[in-house]
């Protein structure tokens, strides 16, 4: 048996490992760069810092939702943690974006809330109906083709960034990361295409991911080091 076909035949033990992973990779970003935020008091950074608490909020309620609350008897748990993770992780993806673009769109001084001012909450209406009119059109594609316009626009912005020489090393980090995420949501896509021909393609996708969020762990740490 390959690796492939043990890792098919175990696939809801894996997705659990791959869970715990991701939400402690998450935990610990948002707990260092709250701290390096509170020394720094730099705007991006709380929205960075953001997008991790969505993103461990995305997989708990994914995975492991169903062993909080015993919902099942009311609500179907496949809709419930589907609407809920599509929402959060769609966050994750703007609140990564709006981490790039904030100093264009407000001014330098601190806003009271990162997730609670007009900006953030344009945000969250466009995630709401994105999830809405999935479920609507009873389609995922929304979901994935989103988080691909939302990386691809990140992508393009980092890559001005790395070309402006902006923090030239932290920009290559930054860049490497959102392009790896892009091309985690693109295999996210083939893989719900055509997951029932191509299992192993999901995978890849998976390990694609665990890329993303081990370079920004790797990044977030190296930067907390000296502070």
């Amino acid at each position: 048996m390959d690796v492939y076909s043990f890792v098919i035949a175990n696939k809801e033990l894996f997705k659990v490992i791959y869970a715990i992973i991701v939400i402690s990779i998450s935990v610990v970003i948002v707990l260092k760069t709250h701290r390096l935020f509170k020394l720094s008091l730099h705007n991006g950074i709380r929205y960075f810092r953001n997008a991790f608490f969505f993103f461990g909020l995305g997989f708990v309620s994914r995975y492991f939702l169903k062993f909080i609350f015993d919902i099942g008897a009311l609500f179907p748990y496949a809709q419930i943690s589907t609407v809920l993770f599509d929402f959060f992780l769609i966050m994750a993806g703007f609140s990564l974006l709006y981490s790039l673009i904030w100093k264009k769109l407000e001014a330098e001084s601190m806003t009271r809330s990162s997730l609670f001012n007009p900006r953030m909450l344009i945000f969250s209406l466009m995630t709401i109906i994105i999830v809405i009119l999935g479920l609507v059109w009873h389609t995922s594609y929304l979901f994935y083709f989103s988080q691909i316009v939302i990386f691809l626009i990140a992508s393009l912005i980092a890559l001005a960034n790395v070309i402006k020489r902006k923090s030239a090393k932290l920009q290559r980090w930054y860049l490497t990361a959102m392009i790896l995420a892009l091309i985690a949501w693109v295999l996210n896509t083939l893989a719900e295409i055509f997951y029932q021909f191509n299992q192993a393609m999901l995978i890849n996708t998976y390990a694609t991911n665990m890329i993303f969020f081990l370079i920004f762990l790797y990044g977030v740490i190296r930067a907390t080091k000296v502070n």
